[in-house]
């Protein structure tokens, strides 16, 4: 999931033909001050972070007049929300308010259809409204291919209780949010709150837009604007994990790479398979093993893939090994994986003699793999050994290099 800020997403908002408060970014208390005085009205400050719930966060602050806006930007761009510094506040104009609504569009993953989620109570947590007030929330699920016609998107605010007028402006205004959330091939569009103000005017004051990452190659106009690689990060992601991404991305058709990375740690952990990768990792960690990553790769990358992955992994500071380990692969060439690694390991003059390296790779063209491997110098293993075996072996490596580790 590709993430993007909340001026981001109000600009698509607002290029189709969707109302938004007047706003601009402010990177100091001075420029907030500046864009203030030139509004010339109480603005809302806003921390631009990626992430939602900046209300509860302490990160969404109202100001005045210019001074005001200058001291309260000056505090958020103090702040971490999240594990996200601020570098940049939200300036906008605050609106006359007479209710708050709410609408997101998402898929929903059971159903594997997307969702609308529309309640006249907004500004608040839907998931609680949800559990306490289900008769106040309208779920509706729209077909993929047909999408969503005029009158389903007047049906469910009529389903709400709108009527007259409203409702057919409500009815368009969804209509034009769904098209975007088409369109931009988004995972989720969310609006809280959906504002009517004190001129029946109706705004999207506060919007939360994210893009799958799959399809960011069909949108190259987002490029830059947008965080990938997102879509599990509960902080920012660290230089190398953007790098990870980057390999992964440039051949998004073949193989998959993923890396986190973990704080401290010394064994390079590259290892296939989601439920594979996880048994390796607990066995490592077991025998006394300190992984300083978490990565997978699988669906028969390509070398390059495998090259990049492998140069990200061993860049980490502190890194004093590498494990690459899989169960028996199907459709992964383990030939490659081998020409990836060793190319990689090759470029950064790692001599596998000096610094601990154990494969574990078992399956297509696994003689060709063995070969390679043995010409490196390189400790190999098919499925003569177990997995945890084989994790056994990297901490037993790690202990013949360095005397005293894991004591």
């Amino acid at each position: 999931m590709a993430r993007l800020l909340e001026n981001q997403s109000k600009d698509i908002l607002r290029q189709a033909g969707i109302p938004v408060p007047e706003y601009y970014v402010a990177g100091s208390p001075e420029q907030a001050a500046e864009i203030v005085e030139k509004l010339g009205k109480p603005v809302v400050l806003k921390a631009l972070v990626p992430i939602g719930k900046r209300g509860k966060a302490g990160a969404i602050k109202f100001a005045d007049n210019a001074e005001q806006a200058r001291v309260l930007t000056g505090e958020l761009l103090q702040m971490t929300v999240s594990k996200y510094p601020v570098q940049q506040v939200l300036v906008e104009e605050k609106l006359e308010i007479k209710e708050e609504l709410y609408v997101s569009i998402t898929i929903d993953r059971v159903k594997q259809l997307p969702v609308i989620i529309a309640s006249l109570s907004g500004g608040i947590d839907v998931e609680e409204l949800t559990k306490k007030h289900p008769e106040k929330v309208c779920t509706y699920y729209v077909h993929p291919w047909k999408g969503l016609f005029d009158y389903q998107s007047r049906e469910i605010w009529a389903g709400l209780g709108v009527s007259g007028k409203r409702l057919v402006k409500l009815g368009g205004l969804l209509k034009k949010l769904y098209k975007v959330f088409e369109d931009y091939e988004a995972y989720i569009l969310e609006i809280n709150p959906l504002v009517v103000t004190t001129d029946d005017e109706i705004v999207a004051a506060a919007s939360v837009m994210a893009i799958d990452d799959s399809a960011m190659f069909r949108h190259p106009e987002l490029a830059g604007k947008v965080q990938m690689g997102t879509e599990r990060a509960w902080r920012p992601l660290t230089d190398l994990e953007k790098k990870a991404v980057e390999v992964n991305e440039a051949d998004p058709y073949r193989g998959t790479a993923r890396y986190t990375e973990m704080e401290d740690g010394d064994i390079g952990f590259m290892c296939g398979g989601g439920g594979g990768s996880l048994l390796l990792f607990d066995a490592l960690v077991e025998f006394g093993g300190r992984p300083a990553n978490y990565s997978e790769f699988g669906g028969n990358p390509s070398d390059e893939k495998v090259y990049g992955l492998t140069k990200v992994i061993l860049s980490k500071p502190g890194v004093k090994g590498l494990f690459v380990a899989q169960n028996i692969t199907n459709n992964t060439q383990v030939d490659l994986v081998a020409k990836g690694v060793i190319r990689a390991i090759r470029e950064l003059n790692i001599d596998p003699k000096d610094f601990p390296i154990v494969v574990r790779e078992a399956g297509v063209n696994e003689e060709t793999a063995r070969r390679l491997f043995a010409e490196a110098g390189i400790e190999y293993y098919g499925d003569e050994i177990t997995m945890t075996g084989a994790a056994r072996r990297m901490v037993e490596k790690m202990k013949e290099r360095y005397p005293g580790y894991g004591e």
